[in-house]
């Protein structure tokens, strides 16, 4: 354990120093090879939440079940001073025939969220099966419009490993799929990868995804959403932490992308399994990881509390409970 604590103390230090030095050099020299982000950066700045289609698209409810996530629920976000919302707004199957959830289910609450000057962030998770449908979903999502009112990022969350079993295969579609849909998009979008985290394919499961393929996706996004679900991790595994697996997951994600100063926001979680002194760890990671944003998976899982406490600011102690 001591020396597990002594390589995650090593891989901090180096992302923070070579952080300083590229961003100094950058401001310095003004060099042309980091062109000016996209004005849809700021969608992922600051504390977000996550929202999937069983939290809110009728299709995927039971009989008689109420969303978990309401227009009302968007007010709260806004008094908790969530900035960002994570919207699943594209399916693969029957329960969404066009592959976009119904206008009248998505549109309502763009213009709520929008109302309280939150942005949204609509999501698809391709399958990497046939890329003309998965390009088709995402595609949707960045052209849908409601009385004025479109998504603010689009964001590909890269995770599913049973339709397409062959990873030098998969790894060949996700490559295209994400070279395509920048093409599509052009380069004012602000393009989201939601990842594993190179702690869970290298460390903890690495023939989960075996050699992923970090610097080839790299030209294709904006920003990096690690998914440090560190209440997956057993005690055993000395992961289930949220400030040791959120820090070194980071720290790892940008040495594989040869980029020390890679726009991250860090997605912690489940919000149903984390406790208080577990958020300030988390909390902590985010803030010396110079993440530009932070959220827990997800809304519908997190108690009143949680949420409370997960809007805290990063590096904000964790409160004291009786």
């Amino acid at each position: 354990m001591r020396r597990a604590a002594r390589l995650v103390g090593a891989f901090l230090a180096l992302a923070v120093l070579t952080a300083a030095l590229g961003f100094g050099a950058r401001a310095l020299l003004g060099t042309a090879d980091e062109p000016t982000p996209p004005a849809g950066i700021d969608a992922y700045r600051g504390y977000g939440t996550w929202v999937d289609v069983y939290d809110f698209a009728p299709a995927y409810l039971n009989p008689g079940q109420t969303p978990a996530v309401t227009l009302g629920e968007i007010d709260e976000m806004a008094r908790l001073g969530v900035r960002t919302i994570y919207l699943q707004a594209a399916r693969n199957d029957s329960r969404t025939p066009g592959g976009l959830l119904p206008a009248d289910v998505l549109g309502p609450i763009l213009e709520r969220a929008h109302r309280h000057g939150i942005a949204v962030v609509g999501w698809s998770l391709p399958w990497f099966e046939d890329l003309a449908f998965d390009l088709d979903r995402l595609l949707k999502i960045h052209r849908f419009e409601w009385n004025g009112h479109r998504f603010d990022g689009l964001a590909v969350d890269i995770e599913d490993v049973e339709e397409v079993r062959d990873p030098v295969l998969r790894n060949e579609r996700l490559i295209e799929l994400s070279r395509q849909l920048r093409s599509a998009v052009g380069p004012d979008v602000a393009l989201g990868a939601i990842v594993l985290t190179t702690v869970h394919i290298e460390v903890v499961n690495p023939s989960f995804w075996p050699a992923f393929p970090w610097k080839e996706l790299r030209p294709f996004y904006d920003v990096w959403l690690p998914m440090a679900y560190w209440t997956d991790r057993t005690q055993a595994s000395g992961y289930a932490d949220g400030y040791r697996y959120g820090a070194e997951s980071v720290a790892r994600m940008r040495e594989r992308l040869g980029d020390p100063s890679a726009r991250v926001h860090l997605i912690g979680g489940i919000g149903d399994k984390l406790t208080v002194t577990q958020l300030a760890e988390y909390r902590r990671a985010v803030a010396e990881t110079a993440s530009l944003g932070w959220s827990i998976y997800d809304w519908a899982t997190l108690s009143t509390i949680g949420r409370e406490e997960a809007a805290r600011p990063p590096s904000s102690p964790a409160v004291t409970t009786k």
